[in-house]
């Protein structure tokens, strides 16, 4: 029995943290079921107060996705070829550069050779491979289509990774021009308006408040940059402590949901998730009640989330999945809500399913494109603005003193 940290919440909203003993998480998760709570994340008492200790560190320890991708693609054509599954496993852990995924790897080929599943092997590993992942995996073992299973889990992660570029894709263009303002704005109050300031005082000008105010803050930054150097630390690291707590995630969640064109991209991009994950543990024989509570814990904003686990109370209840998300029509648009209709009356919801994902990839494939076009001139009055505001602020004075001369 291992000693679990968990977190749990009721259909009402109502949230349960605490410590359990459990022989895995699927039992945890069944005891939870029992008194009402739909466990949301879980992590065994060693590994969460190792984290405590290696939390800064975490970055370089993790596993990505197209290195998963890598893995399960070769496995995958391993077993059709008719390698055993350790000696396939043993090849994997030799090809992999990531020394945290070689290691995995090989302490599950240890399990494996001690007789028990791949899954379970598998699920000693939320850190990399995830409940979803564990599941279809179990499902292959199960019914003796593994190559199959890792054939769709193949498709799907390429698919989220697809996602993932388009959206980061999408941010990089802003994010480059923004940091790139900021670095010319802070060498230009370096740089120019010290000695600007210089040469105003010795020629006694009357400075209007908004040269002032750049003056000082070029003074600021000149001399006492080191305060800002360090508010800067302290903002920083509030900002991840505000995304690491649920109060924090929730209001951040709530703001991006509401700003006009970054609000389709996060829609569209989880409902795609939703929907294809959904689909794919239906689509392979997992139950739809426990396919909603994998996919709860696979999105990755609050709302979706919140979405899924009152989906779960509803269709266990007798309710379809239709009627179920019906009231999120905030979160889903009416096509979802539609084809699932279809899906259920025709007994082909995973196919529906995988079509709407598809669909939503091509959504949101548009709105980054959208989003690029529209962040362009945004971004150029921005920084047409800033210029000007510099610009303005340090010639007034100039004119200032021209007109007294006269």
């Amino acid at each position: 029995m291992a000693k679990y940290f968990y977190t749990a919440k009721s259909i009402r909203g109502e949230e349960k943290t605490g410590e359990a003993e459990a022989k895995d998480e699927h039992q945890l998760a069944r005891a939870l079921r029992q008194e009402g709570f739909i466990l949301i994340s879980a992590e065994m008492k060693e590994g969460a107060e190792k984290r405590k200790f290696s939390m800064h560190f975490s970055i370089f320890d993790k596993v990505g996705l197209k290195e998963k991708i890598f893995f399960v693609r070769n496995l995958r054509i391993m077993i059709a070829a008719g390698i055993s599954l350790p000696r396939s496993l043993n090849s994997l852990a030799e090809l992999t550069k990531n020394k945290k995924f070689k290691k995995t790897i090989l302490e599950i080929v240890e399990e494996v050779n001690k007789g028990k599943n791949f899954a379970d092997s598998l699920s000693k590993h939320p850190d990399v491979f995830s409940e979803l992942f564990c599941s279809l995996v179990a499902v292959g073992e199960e019914s003796g289509t593994l190559e199959e299973v890792l054939q769709n889990l193949t498709v799907q992660m390429e698919k989220q990774n697809e996602l993932s570029s388009k959206l980061k894709g999408a941010m990089i263009y802003p994010v480059v021009i923004i940091c790139a303002m900021i670095g010319i704005g802070i060498l230009m109050l370096i740089m120019v308006v010290p000695p600007l300031s210089a040469t105003f005082a010795d020629l006694g000008v009357e400075l209007p408040p908004m040269t002032r105010a750049v003056i000082f803050l070029g003074k600021i930054m000149s001399e006492k940059w080191y305060f800002l150097l360090i508010l800067l630390i302290i903002f920083v690291f509030s900002i991840r402590s505000a995304i690491n707590t649920k109060s924090g995630k929730r209001r951040i969640d709530k703001i991006l949901l509401k700003i006009p064109i970054i609000s389709q991209l996060i829609k569209k991009s989880n409902s795609a998730s939703a929907v294809r994950t959904v689909g794919s543990l239906v689509g392979s024989g997992v139950t739809m009640i426990r396919a909603l509570e994998i996919t709860a814990g696979v999105l990755g904003n609050v709302y979706f989330k919140e979405s899924m686990l009152d989906a779960v109370e509803k269709v266990r209840k007798g309710k379809k999945l239709s009627e179920a998300l019906r009231p999120y029509e905030n979160l889903y648009s009416l096509i979802v809500v539609q084809m699932l209709e279809v899906g259920e009356e025709t007994g082909e919801t995973s196919d529906i399913l995988q079509k709407l994902a598809d669909f939503f990839d091509e959504e949101v494939a548009i709105a980054t494109k959208n989003f690029a076009t529209i962040i362009e001139p945004a971004l150029m009055l921005v920084v047409g603005g800033a210029i000007g505001f510099f610009a303005v602020s340090m010639i007034q004075p100039l004119y200032s003193m021209l007109g007294s001369i006269k």
